[in-house]
């Protein structure tokens, strides 16, 4: 090959890869949906294909009609309930600010009392509540930077609800057509790494089912239950809490660590009988993940729980809320891959 054929080689390489990075860049507002989307066809693909089995084959139409409906609901009404509490919880704290009414419970004299941030837990709640104002001047930088993540994380959670219905609506599509899909990823893979394309496909499709109900489902029913005991005890922000449990629960901290605070807060509003009560409704929540686990993954994650964090967390820097849900079921998958390619003979 002379001179000017490698010349030719690589101007048709570099001309290839611009026109795939200008596709990449055209595309890429639509990158994570696409993934979401793909990623929930085939987490609840066994569960549409056994509605529409027992709705009848020949009614398919309006079986995915009637599933979209349920699955909306199912989702609306848990999203709608935790959003208003977020939102009135603001609104209430914005009018009585406004009033010169906002107020905080002083703490009990018991707090004092307990190991290692008694002392230092009591004198901060006590200073808080005898005069926020002082204490929001002392505590300014602290306060507004708090205040910037939190509206930046509502604002998160409220475009990874949008993405998430989106996603959910053309995930619906590849559920309705999942042979055609099917075929066409498995040409795909073929193309790409030969005969051992359908065993990687069955390997990510494996992955991605059990990293969504083993993670991402028992933290929406953990924060779910969450959020019923701190709407009965009266909890205030409620919503916010919430969302914290989980966060909490996807990136696999112990979800009892951050229902410390509703704790401390529903001993000074309420009863001690029913504070108790709601005390030891948290720790069970909090321990919940031990019996839905076990039940959700059956025959278990194979995936190591470093890989599941480090996806979470990264997941989050990355792309906001919405990577608390992508990172982990893409980096799971990827290292299940990795496992296998590994594991074969050379």
């Amino acid at each position: 090959m002379n001179t000017k054929d490698n010349m030719t080689s690589v101007l048709r390489i570099v001309v290839l890869l611009l026109i795939l990075v200008w596709c990449f860049l055209i595309i890429r507002p639509f990158v994570i949906i696409a993934i979401w989307s793909i990623l929930l066809a085939v987490a609840l693909y066994p569960l549409y294909k056994w509605f529409v089995a027992k709705v009848g084959d020949h009614r398919k139409k309006f079986a995915t009609f009637i599933f979209t409906f349920i699955s909306l609901l199912l989702l609306a009404v848990p999203a709608y309930f935790v959003l208003a509490s977020i939102f009135e919880s603001i609104a209430t704290i914005v009018d009585q600010i406004k009033s010169e009414g906002f107020q905080i419970p002083s703490p009990d004299l018991k707090i004092k009392s307990w190991p290692l941030v008694g002392e230092r837990l009591y004198d901060e709640w006590y200073a808080l509540s005898d005069n926020i104002e002082q204490y929001a001047v002392v505590h300014k930088d602290t306060i507004l930077e708090f205040g910037k993540d939190f509206l930046s994380s509502v604002k998160g959670f409220l475009g990874t609800m949008i993405t998430f219905i989106i996603s959910f609506f053309i995930s619906l599509v590849l559920m309705f057509n999942a042979e055609n899909a099917y075929r066409a990823s498995l040409r795909l893979f073929m193309k790409l790494i030969g005969q051992e394309g359908e065993e990687v496909i069955l390997i990510s499709r494996d992955t991605i089912r059990n990293v969504i109900k083993g993670i991402l489902l028992v933290a929406v029913i953990q924060s779910v239950l969450a959020f019923i005991g701190f709407k009965a005890i009266g909890i205030a922000g409620a919503g916010i809490f919430t969302l914290l449990v989980l966060i909490a629960a996807i990136v696999q901290i112990p979800v009892t660590l951050v229902m410390v605070v509703p704790i401390l807060f529903a001993f000074s509003i309420a009863e001690p009988t029913y504070a108790i009560i709601f005390t030891i409704y948290c720790l069970l929540v909090g321990l919940s993940d031990n019996v839905l686990k076990p039940i959700l993954l059956g025959k278990g994650l194979k995936t190591p729980m470093i890989v599941i964090l480090i996806g979470t967390i990264g997941g989050l820097l990355l792309h906001g809320i919405i990577g608390l849900f992508v990172g982990p079921v893409i980096l799971s998958v990827v290292y299940q891959l990795y496992q296998y390619w590994i594991s074969k003979e050379v």
